[in-house]
């Protein structure tokens, strides 16, 4: 197995996983009374990390890794874990809000408003960039910035709202 292919299989995983958890946390938010806010653009969303990481699949396997590049890709992973744990059981990959809950102000939330978002957007130039991939990282990141600034409005708003 090369690395490229095991770093593959390692994000993969990552993500499935943290698709599982999202749900979960959905689902137990929505028993709360929570509201979801900008589902019509969310299969935009899945549609455009699946396509990075398909995308990534048909090119980098067999493609050599840079390591500083890759060793950045690890930092970005954990600032996407304190993201995650200072959301706790309010992170989801939806716009998910609960009417009456203060705003999560602890981990990066101190500093801005919308972190996982610059990790996210980090990542999907960082990874293709450690494969080799100028080209790609360059289209999904147009992408990202496109629907980012759709996701960052209606997300700013539903906050603002509750």
């Amino acid at each position: 197995m090369t690395l490229s292919i095991l770093v593959l299989a390692l994000v993969t995983a990552q993500r499935l996983g943290e698709l599982v958890l999202a749900e979960r946390n959905t689902r137990r938010l929505m028993r709360q009374g929570a509201v979801e806010t900008g589902a019509g653009h969310y299969p935009l969303i899945v549609v455009l990390h699946a396509g990075w990481l398909i995308g990534l699949w048909m090119l980098a396997w067999d493609q050599p890794t840079n390591l500083p590049l890759l060793a950045v890709f690890v930092g970005l992973q954990a600032a996407r874990v304190w993201v995650i744990a200072s959301l706790g059981g309010r992170w989801t990959t939806r716009i998910i809000t609960l009417p009456g809950a203060p705003l999560v102000r602890t981990g990066p939330f101190r500093f801005l408003s919308h972190p996982n978002y610059l990790v996210v957007a980090a990542e999907i130039v960082v990874l293709p960039l450690a494969f080799g991939l100028w080209a790609f990282a360059v289209a999904f990141t147009l992408l990202n910035a496109g629907m980012m600034a759709i996701r960052i409005r209606s997300e700013s708003g539903a906050l603002s709202a509750s």
